[in-house]
């Protein structure tokens, strides 16, 4: 009987980096090769990174991706490894542009082999919802691409392609396949849970295929891709899974279709949703500010939940040293503020400085005349000007420390609180902050570590302090409450029926539905944060800021 390692590379590409990915890519066959495998598959794009957008539209950057494929290939048989089949995903110029098409480019799966491209497969379906655009960008495929290996024969397709009926993936049986090696760059998403592994599942036993699925890992822009790369037999049954939210090789030795099994031993099951949650943020940070250049970030620290779960994420994706607090206390921030801050620092052993705000609010208030809300907001654009100014003179990265529910109604200062350029928490609800701080706490309390969050921020009332004895919840309902609203408003897109069916007051929906509305300009300015629900302030969610519907 045949009997082939495959390594699943899941690995961290950086989009327009093909020089760098190539060498992540060789590397990774390099260390397979050392382990016995003779076949490797990588994530769908990993020589470009993905998402490309319209990188897909500039015909130097698909001639230098092909270029890539290609020395990819000469560079592994002059290293020894031309024996060793390598299927790696990329962008290639279509060979068949339609006329009229605004696309020129396809989502492609090569195998090389020899020093050669041996096959080469398009992707077939193309995902034109959520967060992606690739019917704007890529020309379909329409066939199945199929080869023998060692006694048993591949077929290779690429994530969307088994999300939805019909194409090249109905023709795996028919095929003969014995392993079906799936490309993905599958984003992750607190609700997925283990809907791709139910998905694999259903396409080895209907199509009676052993399925292979390797996903990416890493931050791009607002998307996580958090691996969790898996196999099944052609029974449905999971042999191996990848690590989560970091870079990882998995070998498997196959037999045939029904007998797999795992070089070595791997968990089978994800951890829980709130340690899934917490790694997608920090891994979102430390990747784009790694990728984008930055040493360090600046936030200003308040005291309050928001910027002390911001710090600890901080920290926990960079390290304290590179991580850096401002307090910037105005004459109605309370003795608790500074003090919580301050302890904030010193739990997670980060910088912190004081830059009272007090004389540059007055000047500005005695020129301008400013009072009421425009004075409350001028102490919000003062400390937005000094995290700016410090960011300019230090060189750090900006964090601004909104979450959703603030987004979603509007009750951040454009140009204040809201300055930054990146928002790590920009996709989490206000409970679940609370939620994910208690969990983090947690955590460092199992492990003999010091609590990183002060357990007064998380108790305490919330409070933006722009005026005297203020609380967020003297405009706006209790969180617990407004959360679930705005999840049924926004994450399920419910009418005001079933929402006044789910017990919620007419007179509240009304109110919230015109807060969201009129928030959209701020919101499309904002800073962009990682993506964690299905329904994120991003590309995924497009309403016209100029818009007179109201929902009745």
């Amino acid at each position: 009987m045949p009997n082939v390692r495959l390594a699943m590379a899941q690995t961290n590409p950086i989009v327009g980096d093909i020089s760098g990915n190539l060498q992540l890519c060789f590397e990774a066959v390099e260390s397979a090769a050392r382990q016995g495998a003779n076949i490797v598959a990588f994530g769908e794009m990993s020589l470009t990174g993905y998402s490309i957008e319209d990188l897909a539209l500039d015909s130097s950057f698909l001639a230098q991706s092909e270029q890539a494929v290609d020395a990819l290939a000469k560079r592994l048989l002059d290293a020894g490894h031309g024996q060793i089949a390598v299927v790696v995903g990329h962008a290639a110029k279509s060979k068949n542009t339609p006329i009229g098409s605004w696309a020129i480019a396809q989502n492609c799966a090569s195998v090389c082999m020899n020093g050669r491209v041996t096959g080469r497969y398009a992707k077939h379906h193309l995902p034109n919802y959520s967060v992606f655009d690739e019917y704007r960008n890529f020309i379909p495929g329409n066939e199945l691409l199929s080869f023998e290996h060692l006694g048993l024969r591949f077929s290779t397709v690429i994530c969307e392609d088994i999300w939805q009926s019909g194409g090249p993936v109905s023709e795996i049986k028919a095929a003969n396949t014995d392993v079906t090696l799936v490309l993905n760059g599958s984003p992750f998403e607190i609700d997925k849970g283990d809907r791709r592994l139910d998905l694999i599942v259903d396409l080895a036993k209907t199509q009676n295929t052993a399925v292979a699925y390797i996903n990416l890992v890493g931050g791009q822009d607002d998307l996580v891709f958090d691996g969790d790369s898996l196999i099944v037999d052609a029974n449905g049954a999971l042999v191996a899974r990848a690590k989560q939210f970091e870079a990882d090789l998995v070998f498997i030795d196959i037999e045939s279709k029904n007998s797999l099994s795992a070089l070595h031993d791997h968990p089978l099951k994800k951890k829980d949703n709130d340690w899934q949650i917490w790694n997608a943020l920090v891994l979102g940070l430390r990747d784009y500010v790694g990728k984008n250049g930055f040493s360090s970030v600046i936030l200003g620290l308040s005291g309050g939940i928001d910027s002390a779960v911001c710090a600890s994420i901080a920290v926990d994706a960079l390290g304290s040293d590179r991580v850096f607090g401002v307090a910037m206390p105005s004459r109605y921030s309370s003795a608790h503020s500074l003090s919580d801050a301050a302890d904030s620092a010193k739990r997670l052993a980060m910088q912190i400085r004081t830059e009272p705000i007090d004389s540059m609010v007055s000047a500005f208030e005695q020129q301008l005349g400013f009072d009421g809300l425009s004075a409350e907001n001028l102490q919000a654009r003062v400390r937005g000007v000094i995290l700016m100014g410090l960011s300019n003179s230090e060189g750090h990265l900006v964090l601004t420390t909104g979450n959703k529910t603030e987004l979603a109604v509007g009750y951040s200062t454009i140009y204040g609180d809201s300055v930054g350029g990146f928002a790590p928490i920009k996709d989490v609800e206000k409970t679940l902050v609370w939620q994910l701080a208690r969990w983090r706490n947690q955590l460092a309390e199992s492990l003999g570590e010091a609590l990183p969050i002060p357990e007064n921020s998380i108790s305490k009332p919330p409070s933006a302090e722009l005026r005297p004895d203020q609380l967020d919840q003297d405009s706006l309902p209790e969180y617990d409450v407004l959360d679930a609203l705005l999840d049924l408003m926004i994450e399920q897109r419910s009418s005001t029926e079933q929402m006044l069916a789910a017990g919620f007051d007419a007179a509240l929906i009304e109110k919230i539905s015109t807060l969201v509305a009129r928030a959209e300009w701020k919101r499309r300015q904002g800073a962009i944060g990682p993506k964690i629900t299905a329904m994120s302030f991003g590309r995924e969610r497009r309403h016209p800021i100029t818009s007179k519907f109201k929902r009745i």
